[in-house]
């Protein structure tokens, strides 16, 4: 190698550090950005082609490497739209809202820090909008392709409502005391109410009143609604003795006393009741379950205190989105005020055979390059990718003590360059002197 040639690889050295310095300053200037992947400089050797066919080197070169498959810390934020992922996989995120569903426009990231905008979308702190596939209002996600990412939309987590669901049954259970039949002066009635759902999600409510007979173990009930409108009527018999002291003996002279198109009608064999109810076009049609005779799967009736009738009905209230929880799968669980729980979205995660062969750009994303090899939009928690923590976020894996480490490594390389051409300056004047 020539004095000259020797000079030229100080000069690559130089360059090739001052790089690696630059790597560096960059890894440390974002070891606290949400989601931020190492790069660094790899040194490789340069050379040039002599004629005996050999490559003399001449030289070093850098290549920059990234650690796009190592985690950072996960750090809990008790936000529950914040994501991170433990394991393989980036969210598919796009810059706008309404972006379409095309491949250009969706992009890779690991900084979960999402929030909801002004109109409910999720975004993180860079301006990108979280991807999700959709939930139809049956609970399913229909035909996918996971190799595109064709049927994506972005994730919503306000402005939606779940329609009510009317009520087609109640059932009614409790225990009458049994000393308040049969005396000469009954008391007074008993009443409890079982909320109900209409068709419009409207809850209303039917009451059950329950009189003491002067027979004994005999019991008149009267049904009707909070507006005071009256449905029937009918007579109820308990046992007194044997196996089925308690349970319904019979039921008896069930009237109806609904002004049409409401309706009553009682069947004394299984001891169920219908009411038709005149809330709209079609009138809506409730069975309520009292209890079979002999059997102690309804009212009973015994000694000892009043025990308050429970009823349920099924049926739920319409309702509006309260907030929203995600599951290590990536499930966007809507909670509504209604109480209801739905799948809203299943936010996949983008893996590929060559993490660190994406490219990297501004804003802490990533895109598809032929070093990374095609994509997957694979379900958190199978196959490569790893599972989606909720409240949380993915710190940086940055280790400051790695790279100031390197920095002191770098400088002395950097140095040691110098070093080498200040010598061959030298010796380049030497050898001009040699002349004189």
């Amino acid at each position: 190698m020539s004095i000259s040639q020797a000079m030229m690889s100080g000069v690559s050295g130089l360059m090739a550090n001052s790089k690696a310095v630059s790597r560096i300053s960059y890894n440390i200037a974002n070891s606290d950005t949400t989601g931020y992947k190492r790069s660094f400089a790899n040194m490789l050797t340069s050379g040039a082609s002599v004629p005996s066919g050999m490559i003399e080197a001449s030289g070093v070169q850098v290549s920059v490497a990234h650690e796009n498959t190592k985690d950072g810390t996960v750090l809990a934020t008790g936000n529950s739209t914040n994501l991170a992922i433990s394991g393989g996989g980036f969210f598919a995120v796009t810059r706008n809202a309404n972006d379409g569903t095309t491949e250009p426009a969706h992009y890779m990231t690991r900084a979960g820090d999402f929030e909801p905008d002004a109109d409910g979308y999720l975004r993180n702190a860079a301006g990108y909008y979280l991807a999700g596939f959709p939930f139809d209002e049956n609970g399913s996600l229909g035909v996918i392709d996971r190799n595109q990412f064709s049927g994506l939309e972005t994730v919503k987590i306000s402005g939606t409502s779940v329609t009510g669901n009317p009520t087609t049954l109640m059932t009614l259970q409790g225990n009458l005391p049994s000393q308040e039949s049969g005396l000469a002066t009954p008391g007074d009635p008993y009443v409890t109410s079982i909320e109900y759902f209409t068709a419009l999600g409207a809850a209303e409510r039917i009451e059950f009143e329950w009189q003491p007979s002067s027979n004994n173990n005999e019991w008149t009930l009267s049904i009707s609604d909070t507006a005071g409108n009256s449905y029937g009527t009918l007579d109820a018999t308990f046992n007194d003795s044997g196996a089925l002291a308690g349970s319904p003996l019979g039921y008896a002279n069930a009237t109806s006393t609904a002004t049409a198109p409401a309706a009553f009608a009682f069947d004394a064999a299984t001891g169920i009741a219908t009411l038709t109810i005149d809330n709209g076009t079609a009138p809506q049609v409730i069975e309520v379950e009292l209890g079979a005779p002999n059997t102690f799967d309804g009212l009973t009736q015994f000694a000892g205190d009043y025990v308050p009738l429970v009823g349920n009905a099924n049926g739920t209230q319409s309702g509006s989105l309260a907030r929203a929880e995600i599951t290590e799968d990536g499930t966007v669980w809507g909670i509504f005020d209604n109480g209801m729980r739905r799948e809203l979205y299943s936010i996949p995660l983008a893996t590929v055979p060559n993490p660190n062969g994406l490219l990297t750009a501004d804003n802490n994303i990533f895109a598809l390059s032929q070093s990374s090899g095609s994509f997957t939009l694979a379900t958190a928690g199978q196959g490569m990718a790893g599972e989606i923590t909720g409240g949380a976020i993915e710190s940086s894996n940055v280790d400051i003590a790695e790279e100031l480490t390197e920095l002191i490594q770098k400088q002395r390389a950097f140095s040691s360059n110098a070093k080498i051409i200040t010598t061959a300056d030298e010796m380049l004047d030497e050898t001009v002197r040699l002349k004189r």
